[in-house]
């Protein structure tokens, strides 16, 4: 028997066992209304096909379930949810009230159930379809009720529950509603790209191409991410078999191996992958949540998936491909030496003089002024030379010479850095500083240097209630997607107090209008940070305040240490080296990792 805990283990559990059974009903719309992420309301109407009476008491009790009808149906599953479990297991834990009826009958039923006892069953006016309303979730149950997380955090799964449910029925509209305001209201699609665009944005349907295989073994289809479009962190990865949302970090390896060399290091690719196979060749009951399964040969699979991107990616030209059929192809005439044979008009030759130095001669033109050159190279067009006898006469010569100008030889340096008093040091390839030391080389790693630095001013920062906000010259507007937009909600009082300026544009994307002191405000960097910050703030902080300051710190000190501005030269070199050592550890990193290493004299001279 399966425990009412493995079935509900939070409100986005009921969500998505309610959804499953209108889709499993024939519903081709589907309204979803939260209140209080899930805690106080869950209801979800479908018009599938309803309920009798009988069907409609019978359906919360354990095991029962019209999806099955024979024993064979076990081996040959297309419907989803628990068949059996959800209902009973929602109606154990919650306040349950199911409105349906069916084409056929005049008058609908309410039935209602709360802690699994059955409370009343009356005969009201319904419309075709199903209404269920849970309220109160967990309310026999304080200690899960407890456990249960912020109403951000959970609300974030619960939309992503949507949104999975969303992806595998383009043809179904679906409506979201939390606390009165529609965060999703989906029409039926034509196709699933235009359900891709309508659920996780335009940027994202841009970004991808189409993937198609038909083998005996498994149908293929869906959308692959282009290579320059892979970001850090995991975020919009679907697997579906069968129109069942799953996981699998086998076939992601599949995913990865086909963007071999094409993508850096530390980021995924887009990817919505649809597999239908044969459901006797696959097992969904392996885990209780539904989103593990087991292929009959997953090898097989592993290299149809491979093979299918590897195919797309090198027919829309991302990936390295070699055409060897070249029938009905036309000859394009390649250009090689003679190349000026075949080229009606000559280019202009300009006649440029190297040695030209507008600043002698007083300023004047001399007889090797660049003015003598003529328009066109070899041409003898009469050159136009003045000198300044022809304009002024000589006598200015002797009238100008009692106001001779001092010559300076500093003239050339006047926009020159000047570099700051200290030792001399010098940047290797961007990633070192190397200065002298008491008794030898000191080398610095500066991106190490710079966590250090931004540790101690966030960890200041965070004490003191003192922030430094780098206002953003151009603001920066990124697309994090609904489920993610509670997390800068829930945590916009850490951010401001860290330095980061970010506001809600909409309900999908935020505006980025400045960030902390060190950090870049480049536009692409500030993307590329945004999808780090996401990574942290996804992350548990379950322990003490003290403990989760010092860790957000250390975080957000390495993430701005990877995404500040270059030092590129000597002057913010030494000006980095200043601020490294006024502080408290300058040798180490808050993570332990050294920053600094000294060469010693003895060993520069045993290399010689």
């Amino acid at each position: 028997m399966i425990a009412a805990g493995e079935v509900v283990q939070r409100p986005a559990s009921v969500v998505k066992e309610l959804m499953e059974n209108a889709v499993d009903a024939g519903a081709d719309q589907v309204t979803v209304v939260i209140q209080d992420a899930g805690r106080t309301l869950i209801q979800v109407i479908d018009n599938g096909c309803g309920m009798s009476p009988d069907q409609a008491v019978l359906c919360f009790e354990r095991h029962a379930t019209s999806k099955l009808h024979t024993a064979e149906d076990l081996q040959n599953i297309l419907t989803f949810g628990f068949r059996g479990e959800a209902l009973a297991s929602i109606a154990a834990v919650a306040e349950v009230s199911l409105k349906t009826r069916r084409e056929e009958d005049e008058v609908g039923c309410q039935v209602e159930f709360a802690d699994s006892q059955h409370m009343s069953t009356n005969e009201v006016a319904a419309p075709r379809g199903a209404n269920f309303s849970v309220r109160n979730l967990f309310y026999n149950v304080p200690a899960r009720r407890k456990f249960l997380k912020s109403d951000n955090v959970e609300f974030k799964h619960i939309v992503t529950e949507f949104i999975h449910v969303a992806l595998t029925s383009p043809q179904i509209g679906f409506t979201l509603t939390h606390n009165g305001k529609d965060i999703y209201v989906l029409r039926p699609a034509k196709s699933l790209k235009f359900r891709i665009q309508d659920v996780l944005g335009t940027n994202v349907a841009k970004e991808i191409v189409d993937i198609s295989a038909d083998t005996s073994v498994a149908q293929i289809y869906g959308f692959v991410g282009r290579p320059d479009t892979a970001k850090k962190g995991l975020g919009n990865q679907y697997f579906f078999v069968n129109g069942r949302y799953f996981r699998s970090p086998y076939l992601h390896k599949a995913v990865m191996k086909a963007y071999e060399s094409m993508i850096p290091e530390g980021v995924t690719p887009t990817y919505l992958i649809y597999l239908n196979v044969d459901p006797q060749a696959v097992d969904v009951n392996i885990h209780p949540t539904k989103t593990e399964i087991k292929f009959e040969d997953d090898s097989v699979i592993f290299q149809v998936l491979y093979a299918c991107i590897r195919e797309t990616l090198g027919r829309n030209s991302f990936a390295d491909s070699i055409d060897f059929d070249r029938e009905g192809v036309p000859d394009i005439p390649a250009f090689g030496r003679n190349f000026d044979e075949f080229r009606p008009v000559s280019e202009p030759q300009p006649g440029v003089d190297s040695s030209y130095n507008p600043f002698d001669n007083d300023g004047f033109p001399s007889e090797s002024s660049p003015f003598d050159n003529s328009f066109t190279p070899g041409s003898q067009t009469q050159s136009y030379r003045t000198s300044k006898n022809e304009i002024f006469g000589r006598d200015w010569e002797q009238a100008g010479r009692g106001f001779e100008i001092e010559k300076r030889d500093d003239y050339g340096k006047l926009f020159e850095d000047k570099i700051m008093p200290g030792k001399s040091v010098l940047t290797l390839q961007g990633k070192y500083i190397v200065t002298t030391g008491r008794s030898g080389l000191m080398v610095i790693n500066i991106s190490r240097a710079m966590e250090r630095i931004l540790y101690d001013r966030f960890l200041n920062a965070m004490s003191r209630n003192e922030h430094v906000t780098q206002t953003a010259l151009f603001p920066v507007t990124v697309q994090v997607g609904v489920e993610n937009m509670c997390l800068f909600s829930e945590h916009s009082q850490l951010l401001a107090g860290l330095g980061f300026d970010i506001a809600p544009f909409g309900i999908d994307t935020i505006v980025v209008n400045g960030v902390p002191e060190g950090y870049s405000a480049e536009s692409g960097k500030v993307q590329s940070m945004i999808g780090d910050l996401l990574l942290i703030l996804s992350e548990d902080h379950s322990a003490l305040p003290e403990m989760m300051a010092a860790n957000m710190a250390s975080r957000f000190a390495r993430l701005g240490a990877l995404s500040g501005d270059p030092v590129t030269n000597p002057v913010e070199a030494q000006r980095l080296i200043d601020t490294l050592f006024a502080s408290e550890n300058p040798e180490y990193t808050s993570t332990g990792r050294r920053i600094m290493s000294l060469i010693p004299t003895e060993d520069i001279d045993k290399k010689f």
